[in-house]
């Protein structure tokens, strides 16, 4: 028996694809993240990340705890998202909530979205005075943003249009008070244009 036969337990994929991104429902160790929550917990406990697992939305991700002073130990870097791309989070995250409020919606538990409807739910949230003709130019480098931080996943591309799923996981990056407060700042930011 080698080393690695030896200390592999039964959720050290699972932790592994943790450490990596959030875990999805259909992942392959999805099951290992739901059954064996308490050990996986207590092993990352120990390098400082706590274990989120919401099964109701079907996903599982891990995050830093931090001291009353607000820092960590530093494992997982935290990246600086340009003030385009989080409009765009924004948005998506708006029309997220939108879905998940729409009674008729019961039977769908992913929202999809395409390039025309990103771009169309922009035009509509940004005001005028926003430089919107630079922006949508540069939309698709915005997009790539969203789907390399794991916020959008790409479906289908069919000719020049792209159809995306929304990651659940935005639920929990942008809370609806950071929503609402993120509003109130483009609005400032416009106005001040």
């Amino acid at each position: 028996m080698n080393q690695l036969e030896k200390n592999i337990k039964p959720y050290s994929k699972a932790i592994v694809k943790l450490l990596k991104a959030p875990v999805e429902r259909n992942s392959s160790v999805w099951n290992d993240v739901v059954n064996y929550q308490l050990e996986i917990q207590e092993f990352i406990s120990q390098i400082g990340l706590e274990l989120i697992v919401k099964k109701e939305e079907g996903f599982a991700f891990v995050k830093q705890f931090e001291d009353s002073e607000g820092n960590t130990l530093g494992l997982i870097t935290r990246r600086q998202i340009g003030f385009e791309t989080s409009i765009i989070l924004v948005v998506l995250r708006q029309s997220l909530e939108e879905f998940d409020n729409n009674p008729t919606q019961f039977q769908v538990a992913e929202k999809f979205i395409t390039d025309t409807e990103i771009k169309e739910e922009l035009e509509l949230f940004l005001q005028e005075g926003y430089n919107r003709l630079r922006f949508l130019k540069d939309l698709d480098k915005y997009i790539k943003n969203v789907v390399e931080l794991g916020y959008l996943k790409e479906i289908s591309k069919k000719d020049i249009e792209t159809k995306y799923q929304i990651q659940r996981i935005i639920k929990e990056k942008i809370t609806l008070d950071i929503l609402q407060e993120f509003k109130i700042k483009i609005q400032d930011y416009v106005k001040s244009v």
